[in-house]
């Protein structure tokens, strides 16, 4: 996964939640949620920072949980 999407660090991951307009829900253990209200429907992206940094599968499953695409994603981190 390098190039144009390199792995991701966790602030990085928490950066573009932020910037897409998620916010932290409170946690227990190392699992952090973050939740976002939009159009009617509520995503929620589960990171998990002891895991960073964040590549392939587990990274691709975050995006995923988003309900945004890896580009978008990516550019939220660029903004």
């Amino acid at each position: 996964m390098g190039g144009r999407y390199p792995p991701l660090t966790c602030r990085q991951v928490k950066t573009i939640l932020t910037r897409l307009g998620f916010s932290p829900r409170t946690q227990n253990g190392s699992h952090q949620h973050w939740v976002r209200d939009h159009e009617g429907r509520r995503y929620k992206v589960t990171v998990d920072c002891p895991k960073e940094p964040f590549t392939g599968d587990l990274l691709r499953w975050m995006i995923l949980q988003s309900g945004v695409t890896k580009g978008q994603f990516y550019a939220a981190l660029e903004r």
